[in-house]
């Protein structure tokens, strides 16, 4: 008589509720996703196809083209997930607010699930932050970063400050030091402070230096990757996970400036 409860190792797994994940076939920070996730909910991975160019507006355009993440949800329509979320910051701002709006609407109507890009999640956090005004750090080209400024202020929302890092390939290998250096050239670059920064791109890696440099930089830090998972497990009614991230947790900006000796030894 198997005795064992519902959910236990003899009963199977418990009940997880589904994200549908749609990728650029370049990237690589899934463990870095995962991060966000609180138990009781799985990611279920997707990518683009390959093509043979490097981080760019024609990159862009190519991952982000309805029918490509049309083929791509339906990949996962087997899984039958809850919500399915694009994980590509350039790509879903390359064609400014309404263009971002087309492709969630592009992705419903292939999964008919609720969907949620990167760059319409961080105009909803912003939202939700209050923020009006943004530094941004991306680790793109003066073209490709060009374009997401414009579609922040096409949004309404001011941008204080970008730093740059020219970067047309393997983004997920810049170490947290460098994204900490940008960040600061980004609030402090012009005059103005900023409400917000923003680390632009989900192969850019931030889980382990949003904390820090909310406690230096005394504003809410919000990241690519973050943002997209945060809005995703909103359309399902739950929370994402990540202690001392202001967009997450509410104390986070309460607790006492890191002194710069263990900021940098973070940040090794």
């Amino acid at each position: 008589m198997d005795l064992s409860p519902p959910g236990g190792p003899l009963g199977g797994p418990a009940p997880q509720l589904g994200v549908g994940v749609v990728a650029p076939f370049d990237f690589a920070l899934d463990r870095e996703l995962w991060r966000w996730v609180p138990d009781g909910v799985s990611l279920h991975m997707t990518r683009t196809p390959y093509v043979p160019v490097v981080v760019s507006l024609d990159l862009a355009r190519l991952v982000s083209e309805h029918e490509t993440l049309g083929e791509a949800v339906r990949t996962l329509s087997a899984i039958m997930p809850e919500v399915v979320a694009y994980a590509c910051a350039s790509g879903s701002f390359v064609g400014g607010v309404a263009g971002e709006r087309a492709m969630c609407e592009a992705m419903t109507r292939a999964g008919a699930v609720p969907s949620v890009t990167t760059s319409g999640a961080l105009l909803e956090a912003l939202g939700v932050l209050g923020a009006r005004r943004v530094a941004l750090v991306t680790p793109y080209t003066e073209s490709v970063t060009r374009a997401l400024e414009e579609y922040v202020a096409e949004a309404g929302v001011l941008v204080t400050g970008c730093a740059s890092m020219g970067l047309t390939r393997q983004i997920w290998k810049v170490a947290y030091r460098e994204v900490a250096d940008m960040a600061r050239r980004a609030v402090h670059g012009r005059p103005g402070a900023p409400d917000a920064l923003f680390l632009s791109c989900t192969n850019l890696p931030s889980y382990d230096v949003i904390p820090q440099l909310e406690a230096e930089l005394r504003i809410p830090v919000i990241s690519a990757n973050q943002v997209t998972v945060w809005a995703a497990l909103r359309r399902l009614g739950t929370r994402a996970v990540g202690p001392y991230q202001a967009l997450i947790d509410p104390t986070a900006l309460c607790g006492p400036v890191l002194p710069e000796q263990e900021q940098q030894e973070g940040w090794t």
